[in-house]
């Protein structure tokens, strides 16, 4: 299985002087998701929580809603020619009876480590109902006080970031700032999947109550996966996009972006956060 990072030589020049020596850096490998034993897509990834990175792709993507929909979740032996395993290639299996939409047709099968839903044909095939549609009723309040806090508490929580300063992460906290989970990841549509996919397999969704909180700007993909997931406030340390605050307007969800120290900007959902 491959490794969360790997070293590699680097020339280092500091001060105008020239030295060689061993770097960190992140692993990035292709992983292919399987349903039901036929392909669906490659994401690259940073190997790891490759389980529930699969189940929260498929969640996102409207397939599961509860744990009991899988069967199994594996990886593939014999996914190379000398019939080896490379850890790379994920089969989930449907639990019997559940339905296996056509959502191949719908996206391209490749997907790079920055984008998870550049694939899907049109605006209309990414508004995928969601199977948590009570975002909008969530009670739940959030203190400015609690918001300011959760970049750094994030930030101390990123292990491998701290070793090679090349991942995204996503947590995943209460409203009164305890974080329950972080994933990092190359990808930060990844990072999410991986909090998504923890979650359901542990039946927590959907995720009532929660913030979820990426290190890097607030993408419709991430809007939306938070949504499918039925997340009611997600917060960004950098800007969101239009068609992101459109979506979280649409859907009931609290939207924080540039949260850095005591700023933040709030662009939907504003009634949740309280002064």
């Amino acid at each position: 299985m491959g490794r969360v990072t790997e070293r590699r030589r680097v020339v280092r020049i500091r001060n105008g002087g020239a030295g060689v020596r061993p770097d960190t850096l992140v692993a990035e490998e292709p992983l292919e998701i399987r349903l039901n034993g036929k392909p669906l897509a490659i994401t690259m990834r940073t190997p790891g929580d490759d389980f529930a990175l699969a189940v929260g792709f498929l969640v996102s993507e409207g397939v599961l809603a509860a744990a009991s929909d899988v069967q199994a979740v594996t990886y593939c032996e014999g996914a190379t020619e000398d019939g080896s395993n490379t850890y790379n290639v994920v089969n989930v299996q449907l639990a019997p009876g559940v339905p296996v939409p056509d959502i191949t047709l719908e996206r391209n099968v490749y997907t790079t480590s920055s984008c998870g839903l550049c694939g899907k044909a049109s605006l209309d095939a990414v508004r995928t109902a969601t199977r948590f549609p009570g975002i909008a009723a969530d009670p739940v309040r959030v203190p400015t006080e609690v918001l300011c806090e959760l970049p750094d508490r994030l930030r101390a929580a990123q292990k491998v970031f701290d070793r090679t300063g090349g991942l995204h992460a996503a947590g995943l906290f209460t409203a009164q700032g305890e974080l329950l989970d972080l994933r990092e990841d190359v990808g930060r549509h990844n990072a999410v999947d991986k909090i998504v996919g923890r979650a359901f397999q542990a039946g927590r969704l959907p995720l009532t109550g929660a913030v979820l909180l990426v290190s890097g700007r607030a993408s419709f993909e991430l809007v939306q996966k938070a949504v499918m997931a039925g997340v009611p406030v997600l917060a960004a340390v950098s800007a969101p996009s239009s068609l992101a605050v459109d979506l979280a307007l649409e859907s009931g969800m609290t939207l924080v972006g540039f949260l850095r120290g005591p700023d933040m900007n709030i662009y939907a959902g504003e009634e949740r956060i309280t002064l």
